[in-house]
């Protein structure tokens, strides 16, 4: 069943409390700083000022993500990392933890090293809740897909009674309505992304203002990553662009 979150009344809040309950303490686990914010930010937001316990993994440094003309990848890795702590101060969120993978480099990397990460973090953290990518890493980018690979394994392994594990998802519906503007910015490869009917979501979670100010507050402090978006698309369809956070729950 579907949860589908629209108004910013106070029968929104009540409900917003309901799902939130449901939702529990959460573990994200994503490849790249402002992953976790395009996808989740909203959500995390929420669980963080109702008190909840929100962790986070982040498998690379970004450092492939730098401006044009910046070839120092030590100082965008730095850079990267300060932005993700900047966006997490401001989502409320407290526990965030680095694998270190080479950015780009996941579909290479050590699995057995990357799901033990993994593993070790379920048993810390006991999420009821996992948030990841989907197995077509939501872009087709490999390392979204990788992260999704290691998650769904690391989940299969040590995940606690009763957790669940969700997956970033995009329905038909918001597909069509930014079909351009992704197109024109490149965001998905070929073939992606898988879409999910809305009637098969786990949660359909549309912001109300106050928290999409928070999360394109965060999002503007991945500024490297972000400036241009904004500057490109400008505020109100950006704002309408990330409005919109939805999962399904793994087969």
């Amino acid at each position: 069943m579907t949860t589908m979150l629209r108004t910013t009344d106070t029968a929104h809040r009540h409900a917003l409390a309901d799902v939130l309950d449901g939702v529990g303490t959460v573990l994200g686990v994503w490849a790249h700083p402002d992953d976790e914010t395009y996808l989740s930010g909203g959500l995390m937001a929420a669980l963080a000022d109702a008190g909840r316990t929100v962790a986070l993994v982040t498998a690379t440094y970004g450092e492939r993500g730098a401006p044009p003309g910046t070839d120092d990848l030590e100082a965008v890795a730095a850079l990267r990392r300060a932005e993700l702590r900047t966006a997490l101060d401001t989502l409320g969120v407290v526990h965030q933890t680095w694998i270190g993978f080479p950015d780009g480099g996941c579909a290479a990397a050590d699995n057995e090293a990357a799901i033990g990460a993994l593993v070790t973090m379920l048993r810390l953290v006991r999420p009821d809740t996992v948030l990841t990518f989907p197995p077509d890493g939501l872009t087709g980018h490999p390392d979204h897909m990788a992260v999704s690979r290691w998650t769904t394994e690391a989940f299969r392994r040590a995940a606690p009674a009763g957790a669940r594990l969700w997956y970033a998802a995009t329905t038909p519906e918001r597909y069509d309505e930014f079909a351009a503007v992704e197109a024109q910015l490149e965001v998905h490869l070929a073939g992606t992304p898988a879409l999910t009917e809305r009637d098969a979501l786990a949660l359909q979670l549309e912001l109300p203002d106050d928290l999409l100010d928070c999360k394109v507050a965060a999002l503007a402090a991945h500024h490297s990553q972000t400036a241009p978006l904004f500057e490109a698309m400008g505020p109100e369809l950006f704002r309408a662009w990330v409005r919109t956070e939805e999962f399904v729950a793994a087969a």
